[in-house]
């Protein structure tokens, strides 16, 4: 094992990790400051500009298997630095369209496959093979990070759009990913190995279980034929879900215009969803602590329980104004993420450390198409009803659904169990 008093090189290379996400987490909030400029000056519908953001989620979610795979078969630094050339390009290109497929073309589909690779799973990664103990924690924080994304660059890119213009806030995201090339390609390696050492909590002959050399495309589909075939995978998925409906697909991208609909400046609804990253930073740090010492379970259960009722309570905190919205920022923002550390402890449990980060990566797909199936929805329900309040509402009966869901995970093993000492994310 490595000496005490050195840093061992994992939390140099979940640092970069961290830096990764809370940029591409910037990046991806974007969106829901350009709706309205976009909406005044292309005189696109709310829900034709909902619909780009949905293909966006929708392979943002997608990729991830792949993404895992493809880090498996080519590695980390250099799938990396991919992702990042794939979201500079797609984000630096925008200023430049005219018309609305141009928006699909390049937010939805370059963007979102350019971000998928640097979500939750590339957290789930790293921590696989970087990590022997401490896994829970450090999930949590690298979850947490998307949080922190929102808090860094929401208000910045809301007052860039209000300031300077929609364009203004492109060229920031295009630069911010730029910047982040020749950190990656100096700092990150792809497995501890590669510098002599162990994962952190081991010793330097103890390595992180590996799979095979595969087609990433081949190994996505092998890992997701076997997942169809577990009880734990759908309910994972299911769960996720609606996980992905309630968060990025409704309030990550319809709560400023939501706000902008009731009066509430966009810079200043801007400020609430960052400080919801705040309180988010906290929660899903603390559940990655919960994690590794409570039924995994029961933590999601209240997690999605309180989630579902913040969002019953959301349509009356606006009759409130901002003292309304900054309770529901502190409830809601504690539980944003927080579902992530247990989900993925529990996926690591039904499926093992070969397939774990792969069969995360399609239980992310889940939340994802979850995700988008909301942004497209509530886009067309404000376009039609002229109100998001049958989507609020919907939403947090879905969230009061997977709280009871999510207790017979593991419950009637539909597959081969792993014993928990043998857990590896």
């Amino acid at each position: 094992m490595s000496k005490p008093n050195r840093l061992h090189y994992a939390w140099i290379v979940a640092a970069v990790a961290f830096a990764v996400m809370i940029v591409a987490a910037g990046v991806r909030a974007a969106p829901s400051v350009l709706m309205v400029p976009l909406e005044q000056e292309f005189h696109w519908s709310r829900a034709t500009i909902s619909g780009a953001v949905s293909v966006n989620i929708v392979l943002y979610g997608l990729i991830g298997p792949f993404a895992a795979a493809a880090m498996e078969r080519f590695g980390l630094r250099r799938t990396i630095l991919a992702a990042l050339a794939t979201v500079a390009l797609g984000v630096g290109l925008t200023p430049w369209m005219q018309t609305s497929w141009q928006l699909v073309l390049l937010w939805g589909v370059v963007v979102g496959s350019g971000s998928g690779v640097t979500a939750t799973v590339l957290g789930a990664v790293v921590v696989a093979r970087w990590f022997s103990a401490r896994r829970g924690l450090v999930m949590g924080v690298l979850t947490a990070s998307t949080a922190t994304g929102q808090l860094l660059f929401l208000p910045i890119l809301a007052t860039l759009a209000v300031d300077l213009g929609w364009r203004a806030v492109s060229v920031a995201c295009a630069s911010a990913t730029l910047v982040l090339l020749p950190l990656v390609a100096i700092l990150v390696r792809d497995r501890p190995e590669q510098l002599g050492l162990g994962r952190y909590g081991e010793s330097p002959d103890g390595t992180a279980p590996r799979t095979a050399a595969r087609n990433p495309v081949g190994e996505a589909f092998a890992a997701l034929g076997e997942g169809l075939g577990h009880r734990d995978f759908w309910l994972l998925a299911g769960s996720f879900f609606v996980c992905g409906a309630s968060t990025n697909g409704l309030i990550g991208t319809h709560l400023i215009p939501a706000c902008v609909d009731h009066g509430i400046p966009e810079v200043t609804a801007a400020s609430l969803l960052a400080a919801m990253g705040i309180f988010d930073f906290f929660g899903t740090t603390l559940s990655g602590w919960l994690s590794d010492r409570w039924d995994n379970r029961v933590l999601l259960a209240w997690y999605y329980g309180l989630r579902g009722l913040s969002l019953l309570f959301l349509p009356f905190a606006f009759d409130l104004s901002v003292y309304g919205l900054g309770l529901f920022a502190v409830f809601y923002g504690l539980d944003w993420i927080a579902t992530v550390p247990p989900t993925v402890r529990l996926a690591a449990n039904a499926f093992g450390p070969a397939r774990g980060g792969v069969m995360y990566g399609w239980i992310t797909a889940s939340h994802q198409l979850g995700a988008a199936a909301a942004a497209g929805v509530a886009g067309l329900i404000r376009t039609d009803v002229g109100s998001y309040l049958p989507a609020f509402m919907l939403s947090g009966a879905l969230c009061l659904g997977a709280s009871i869901m999510v207790l017979f995970i593991g419950l009637r093993p539909a597959g081969p169990r792993v014993p928990e000492a043998a857990l590896n994310i």
